[in-house]
């Protein structure tokens, strides 16, 4: 696919996802819609991952360590066939495996998670199997920027390094937000880059939302031989929609019915923008 191929079908994951936590009448907005790009780009053109291989050793592994915007990865899971999209009209009802959180009874996802800081560690755990195994698949861990504050993400970014993790590559979604406010105001991170190379990792920034931008830093890793890649990507929290947008508290949040008209409007004008 083309990049405006890819960019029209980011539009599309947001219309979804957006008409999915309407219907359940619950979801993490802000946060899927910021992370919707890099989803794209890495299940589109950079892993090794299908409906068809997932059962294949030699597969490449993804982890949503931010798991709570699920709802972003469950679209894209629709798109590639692992499961119907039919499926998501029971999102977060009595005895749907489709909850809030990433669940292994849905088929595509690696481990459950949510529990924030938990799934670095445990992506960082397949790689070095893979080491051991030497085996050739990689392992992409997606991180929110509120979640390292945890502090078994640091202890994972030390070991990662000392196993020369090569395999590894953890994207951070730097939206800036988190559910109470600001990073910045609520624990502040930066300069994130600088603690990322002091932990022994090498780092690159990108647009989070330029498909091309991220086509081709995604597309180099791993960066360093012996080193775990990390990839910070400055992302806007609520991207295309713009009454979402860089506020926090629609970090958990369904639209009302005329919000819902108006965002996918805004969406349906980008569209017609790429001549779509």
């Amino acid at each position: 696919m083309t990049d405006d191929e890819l960019k029209i079908k980011s539009i599309h994951y947001r219309k979804k996802l957006l008409e999915y936590i309407k219907k359940a009448g619950a979801g993490h907005t802000g946060g899927s819609l910021s992370c919707v790009d890099i989803l794209n780009v890495l299940y589109n053109r950079i892993m090794n991952i299908s409906p068809q291989n997932f059962g294949d050793p030699a597969r490449d592994r993804y982890v949503q360590s931010k798991g709570h915007s699920v709802e972003a990865l469950y679209v894209v899971l629709a798109d590639k066939g692992f499961f119907p999209e039919s499926d998501l009209e029971t999102l977060c009802k009595y005895r749907s495996h489709y909850v809030g959180h990433p669940t292994r009874k849905v088929n595509g996802i690696e481990h459950n998670s949510g529990a924030l800081g938990h799934g670095l560690a445990f992506g960082a755990g397949v790689a070095l199997s893979a080491k051991k195994d030497k085996a050739a698949y990689k392992v992409y861990v997606l991180l929110g920027d509120g979640e390292l504050v945890e502090g078994s993400n640091w202890e994972t970014f030390m070991a990662a390094a000392h196993y020369r993790l090569d395999n590894l590559t953890a994207i951070v979604d730097r939206n800036n937000l988190q559910i109470t406010g600001k990073t910045e105001d609520v624990c502040g991170l930066e300069r994130l880059d600088e603690k990322f190379r002091a932990f022994g990792w090498h780092v690159e920034i990108v647009d989070g939302h330029d498909i091309a931008a991220l086509s081709d830093v995604l597309g180099k890793v791993p960066f360093k031989t012996d080193k775990p890649s990390l990839v910070i990507a400055n992302t806007i929290k609520g991207k295309g929609v713009s009454f979402i947008e860089n506020d926090h508290t629609w970090h958990h949040h369904v639209p009302t019915d005329s919000q819902y008209r108006q965002a996918q409007l805004e969406l349906d004008n980008l569209l017609t923008e790429l001549g779509s």
